[in-house]
């Protein structure tokens, strides 16, 4: 079994998409709306895939309110769900930098985790999501 892509919920599916698209390198693979008729509401999404296959589903429903929008990872853990989206990249400063540059927020700083050998970071997309940056590279992990 493995991850086959995360979804996460946003106010402006065109500004988002285009936002995630150019921060993280991503592809529009595919975008949709469903039929109001037989869901019950309007409802679009777009699903992105990085170069290396891995994929994040943007979806969008009008008169959507706002969630949790903490001001870091252990505010999050505060409200139970899904708390962030991690992307392990193989310079978390360089990435961390790049990310605040196309208008991502800063929530914590490059890093040592908690984990031994790794680095760490977190950024908030345009919308307040979270999005957890880690470099496994002097682990030896395997991307």
């Amino acid at each position: 079994m493995r991850l086959d892509h995360v979804g996460l919920n946003v106010a402006d599916l065109e500004a988002m998409t285009a936002w995630y698209g150019k921060a993280l390198d991503l592809a529009v693979e595919l975008e949709f709306a469903l039929d109001p008729a037989v869901v019950g509401a309007d409802f679009r999404g777009a699903m992105l895939r990085s170069s290396e296959g891995w994929r994040l589903e943007l979806l969008s429903r009008p008169k959507s309110r706002p969630g949790l929008q903490a001001s870091s990872p252990v505010e999050a853990a505060l409200t139970r769900g899904f708390g962030h989206v991690a992307l392990d990249v193989p310079d978390v400063d360089a990435t961390y930098d790049a990310l605040i540059g196309a208008g991502a927020g800063e929530r914590m700083s490059p890093r040592p985790s908690p984990e031994p050998g790794v680095r760490m970071a977190y950024v908030a997309d345009p919308e307040g999501n979270l999005v957890e940056l880690l470099d496994r590279t002097a682990t030896g992990a395997a991307r």
